[in-house]
């Protein structure tokens, strides 16, 4: 099936990625629009994958402040200043501070939840389901847990300007935009009367 330059354009206006890349992605796709929105975004992942690897030095400190009434500070670190002064960069930095002001999550990830309190919520989930099958409880344990990191895991969290994407993935999207490895090194928040 034959490409059209128009097609491949509106694919890079709807993605921002590369000529190549969206050419490749709508003859994999036999001109779908959306299947070839999915491929990319699936390409995306693989490369934030290998990319997640690399050294993040660079960056920028983030601040948002709310209302005068909640105030964040968010550091978010890439591999040049290059790409820390881009627009989607500074963009991506913003919509984490304001992330983090409104859903004011405890910890970055899973991984920084402390093992105890991980093992608190396990229990009390296993004690709601009591006397059923082992693996029936493990699985709806798992699935809690699950639900839990979504509230006070800053990386599991719905983004709150599209539900739909979490906030890893919005940030492996952006990766895989501007090729370079993004971590969100760590983030403070203050409410006012809050200690």
């Amino acid at each position: 099936m034959a490409i059209s330059v128009e097609d491949i354009k509106k694919l890079r206006d709807m993605t921002g990625a590369g000529m190549m890349k969206a050419k490749e992605a709508l003859e994999n796709a036999d001109g779908n629009m959306d299947k070839a929105v999915q491929y990319l975004r699936e390409k995306g992942e693989a490369s934030a994958a290998k990319k997640s690897e690399r050294e993040a030095r660079e960056g920028v400190i983030e601040s948002y402040v709310h209302g005068g009434r909640i105030g964040v500070l968010v550091e978010i670190n890439c591999e040049t200043d290059f790409v820390a002064r881009t627009e989607d960069f500074k963009t991506y930095a913003r919509d984490v501070a304001m992330q983090v002001a409104a859903a004011n999550p405890e910890y970055l990830n899973p991984q920084s939840v402390p093992e105890e309190i991980v093992a608190k919520e396990r229990e009390i989930y296993a004690n709601e389901v009591k006397g059923k099958p082992a693996e029936i409880i493990d699985k709806i344990v798992d699935g809690k847990l699950a639900k839990y990191y979504e509230g006070v895991c800053l990386m599991n969290q719905p983004f709150v300007k599209d539900p739909d994407v979490t906030i890893d993935k919005l940030t492996k999207e952006l990766i895989a935009k501007l090729g370079e490895n993004i971590v969100i090194r760590r983030f403070v928040r203050y409410e006012l009367g809050q200690l």
